[in-house]
Formats: C-alpha cells, structure tokens, sequence
C-alpha cells in the first residue's frame, strides 16, 4: 500500500556550543566533508543573496549518490531551508530545514527536518530512504556535535598542505591520468594494487594498497567525485593509524606554459596513535611532519609520473 503525501521526519541534538557558531558551521558548506562523516565533496552552482544551489556527493546505505539542493538562508532566525532540485533514485521528492535553537551562551538544540517521497511513492524504496535518512541524520549530527565541541583540540590537530608540478602539456591529458586510477598498480611504483569502481560517471570509489618508504603498505578507500578536466576531489573512508580524517583534491589549472598540476590535503591527526607508531617521546608535530612527508612524497610521485605521461603524449 503506497503512501499518500510527503512523509515528515525530525532529529535532533544538543551542542556543547553557541548557537550562532553552530548556524556558522552548517552555512559553511565547504567544509561539509570535514565535518559530516557522509559527505564527500560539495560545491556551489550559484548564489543569489540569501539563496543558493549546492550540488552535494555523499553515501547512503553504503553507496555514493549525488544530488543539488537550493538553500534560503536565515542567518537572523538560525534557519536553513533547503530543497533538492535534482534528486537521484530512489527519491522522488526532499526537502527540509535546519533550525538552531539557543539553550544558553554555550548549549544550543540542533534540529534537522525532513520531508521526502519516493519515485512512484514506493513502499520499499521509501523504506530504503527512510533508513538513508535516519542513518545520515544521526550520523551528520553526531559528526556536526562532536567537531564543535572538540574545535580546540582539533585546531591544533588539523592542517592543511599543497603540492604544485609544472607541466608542459594539456590539462585534459594529466586529468586522465589521475582519473584513471584503476592503472595506477602499473603506473605507480607505490601503488602495490588497485581496485576502481565508478558505476556513476563521474563517482568513483577507490581502493588501493600503497607501499611507505620503509617498506611497509597501507591500504585506504576514498570516494572521488571527477570533475572534467579541472578537478578531482577525495575523501579518504579507510585511513591509516595516524589520521581520523584525510580530504583533497587534485586541481588542473591552464597556464601560459601548460598547465600547473596540484595535489592539496587537509588532515586531522589521531592522537591516541602517535605513540604507537612513532615512539613514546613523538608528539603532534611529528605525527604532523611524519604525515605530511608520506602523503606528500606519494602525491608529488603522481605527479611526477602525470607529468612525463602529459609531457610525452604533447
């Protein structure tokens, strides 16, 4: 028996953190990545005033999907409206609204509503959506929760960091290269194996298993969304023991000689693991060199290899 209507659902929960830094935080949609576990990269189509279109790429239910939403935005009454204008399978239909409710100076209620139908009103393609939500809700809240009240120690324990190459060749030609990743295994001395799926254009997921300086491999999982030929964004779902988070993006920007290729990234350390793997006397500097040194050694390796694939192809 289909269901008649949108169907209407609320989660909520309470912030150790000032209402307006909460509203801040959720109106600040780039960093959605960092702070969401399900999101993976989102970027705004356009903006008009108080209102804009953001196209979002995030899981549900274990799989990658895309979508654009508007938004209105309240910054005076803390509210954030916002309503998918392109959805994806099984949605129909989505909508909602984010309200921040001030409980103090430094506590505040997060509420996320939604409203939502399923294509044909379904009844088990609104149940898979109904468990999408449920689970991104209580996720994206807790993720949204816990970076704010831990916003000083994770200050210390974020940074950010880019590499750039020169390369006398065409962008579209170091796009592919970095885009075809499932060759990496034999591109790549680093890359021991390699597992590449993109049943979306355009949405990949990886897998792969990279060999350290010292030896040792390390396998990670990112979802990538591919922009031809200008960008490829990451987020990284299986990290290595000294990373809670690891988001980047590689960027293709055309200039006067070629095109100028980079590889940026932003980390959080964990810090119950440094010790382990660096030695009781380490510290979060070392862990933050340590990281550093290793992404960006196989990031410029890439790169370098992009740059001879281009450079030869010219």
């Amino acid at each position: 028996m289909s269901q008649s209507g949108p169907r209407e659902v609320e989660h909520e929960i309470t912030v150790s953190a000032p209402a307006a830094d909460v509203y801040r935080l959720i109106a600040e949609v780039e960093n959605w990545p960092r702070l969401f576990p399900p999101s993976i990269y989102v970027d705004h189509v356009e903006r008009t005033g108080t209102e804009e279109v953001i196209r979002i790429w995030a899981t549900a239910n274990g799989e990658a999907k895309n979508w654009t939403s508007r938004r209105v935005l309240d910054p005076e009454r803390l509210r954030i409206g916002f309503r998918q204008e392109v959805t994806t399978p099984p949605v129909a239909e989505m909508g909602g609204t984010w309200i921040v409710e001030p409980l103090s100076a430094s506590t505040s209620r997060l509420r996320l509503l939604h409203d939502y139908r399923a294509v044909d009103d379904d009844p088990e393609k609104l149940k898979w959506i109904d468990e999408a939500v449920d689970r991104n809700s209580r996720s994206e809240l807790a993720g949204l929760k816990d970076n704010l009240e831990f916003v000083a120690a994770s200050q210390e324990l974020t940074f950010s960091f880019e590499d750039t190459v020169e390369i006398a060749g065409s962008a579209k030609d170091v796009y592919d290269f970095i885009n075809e990743a499932g060759l990496w295994s034999e591109r790549l001395p680093h890359v021991a194996t390699v597992r590449l799926t993109e049943d979306v254009p355009g949405l990949q997921t990886l897998e792969m298993d990279t060999r350290a300086k010292d030896g040792s491999v390390h396998t990670t999982k990112s979802y990538r969304v591919c922009l031809p030929h200008e960008k490829i964004a990451y987020k990284q779902t299986t990290l290595p023991a000294l990373m809670s988070l690891h988001t980047g993006y590689w960027t293709f920007r055309e200039t006067a000689d070629g095109v100028a290729a980079s590889s940026q990234h932003t980390v959080v350390i964990r810090p119950e693991n440094i010790t382990a793997v660096l030695g009781p006397e380490a510290e979060v500097a070392d862990a933050k060199a340590y990281v550093r040194a290793a992404l960006s050694t196989n990031s410029r390796a890439t790169l370098g290899h992009a740059k001879d694939y281009a450079e030869a192809r010219g």
